[in-house]
């Protein structure tokens, strides 16, 4: 009764050792494959902010990732750049875009021409490609909420100059009528004192 078991557990270890290597075998041949993930496809930005344009990629081989942005004014090539060597960044975004070695792209001070599909091609040098979309909605500041507030302002200001203006007209006011009363009260007792001073 052993001995079956042995020899169904040790042809069990042969298949699966034998698969095993089938499988090993078929990776290293298959050229290698990509694959993409954009953790966040929708970006809300106002003007002049800087954003994050996030993405994780995984390839066996070396890798040339390539951004581009495409919006109702045309498509434009923004950064192409292989891992580990060369990028080669569009005039247009010199100055505005840094590049990461897992894919992602910062653009700093983004305006209303921002707004639009960014897409992220990651070809592997075996021909392999992945894509990924983001968009990007650029909203300006609203001027008219903060013109609301510097109004309110100023008028709240104007107010508390009257009142201040006012509290001192009081304190004035009150400090004349003050000195009249004792003076009146001093004048009152000066003739008192006079009178007493004829009767006796």
């Amino acid at each position: 009764l052993m001995r079956p078991l042995q020899g169904c557990r040790g042809r069990g270890v042969v298949v699966g050792t034998v698969t095993l290597c089938l499988a090993a075998g078929w990776a290293l041949q298959t050229p290698g494959g990509v694959s993409i993930v954009v953790p966040q496809p929708n970006i809300n930005a106002t003007v002049a902010q800087n954003i994050l344009l996030s993405v994780e990629y995984s390839c066996r081989g070396v890798a040339t990732i390539e951004w581009k942005h495409v919006s109702s004014w045309g498509t434009t090539s923004i950064v192409e750049w292989r891992s580990g060597n060369y990028v080669n960044i569009s005039t247009v975004y010199k100055d505005r875009v840094t590049t990461f070695e897992n894919g992602s792209i910062q653009l700093r001070n983004v305006g209303m021409r921002d707004a639009g599909y960014y897409f992220v091609t990651v070809m592997e040098e075996h021909g392999t490609n992945a894509y990924g979309t983001i968009i990007v909605n650029v909203y300006e500041i609203i001027y008219e909420d903060l013109h609301f507030v510097a109004v309110l302002f100023t008028f709240l200001a104007a107010v508390s100059a009257i009142l201040i203006c006012f509290m001192w007209l009081c304190n004035k006011s009150l400090h004349l009528f003050q000195k009249k009363t004792t003076h009146k009260l001093t004048a009152s007792t000066t003739e008192e004192i006079e009178l007493e001073t004829i009767e006796c």
